[in-house]
């Protein structure tokens, strides 16, 4: 049967309103509220915040202010990654980010599924989570949005603003809403 925070990792149906997972939202709200008040330019501050919080974060990875992200313990960062101002992780379900992976301001990654066709079901707050998996030498213009269960391959680009609603393969490049392979790269 497990817990809510077992579904949740483990992609099943859980209430997202559950008690143990609310108390680890609001640790990860006071992490980001201290991450986010750094001392500019104190990156090795910041690495060592984020090493104590996320489930793995490689050397020489920066992920700039104003970052949230929602638990911390579903995500994993490889090394030498950039993250702009204003990522979100909505880490409900794993999210694995590569080594070498360039991400613009406002990039979303949202792993969370609501029920679309059962409206009670998503009034009471069942939730269910998808992976996802960004690849090495990835690079995300600003503001995209990649969404739960999407893999992106590596050496890909996706242009700013793209919604990326499937896997895209490696050295591709893709834009648009939703995102479309333009050509390879």
């Amino acid at each position: 049967m497990g817990t809510n925070r077992e579904k949740m990792i483990n992609g099943e149906p859980y209430l997202s309103m559950d008690p143990e997972l609310e108390d680890d939202r609001q640790r990860a709200q006071r992490l980001m509220i201290r991450y986010n008040a750094s001392e500019p330019g104190d990156y090795e501050g910041m690495h060592a915040l984020l090493k104590d919080f996320v489930a793995e974060i490689g050397e020489n990875t920066v992920l700039l202010p104003r970052l949230q992200i929602e638990y911390g313990y579903n995500t994993r960062i490889g090394s030498n990654s950039f993250m702009n101002y204003d990522g979100i992780i909505l880490d409900c379900g794993p999210v694995t980010i590569g080594d070498n992976v360039m991400m613009g301001p406002r990039v979303q990654l949202l792993t969370a599924l609501h029920p679309i066709e059962d409206h009670e079901a998503r009034i009471a707050g069942w939730e269910t989570t998808a992976p996802i998996v960004i690849g090495d030498r990835v690079w995300f213009g600003g503001g995209v949005i990649v969404c739960p269960g999407v893999t992106v391959g590596d050496n890909t680009v996706v242009g700013a603003g793209s919604v990326v609603t499937r896997d895209l393969p490696d050295h591709v490049l893709a834009v648009g809403n939703p995102a479309r392979i333009v050509r390879k790269i």
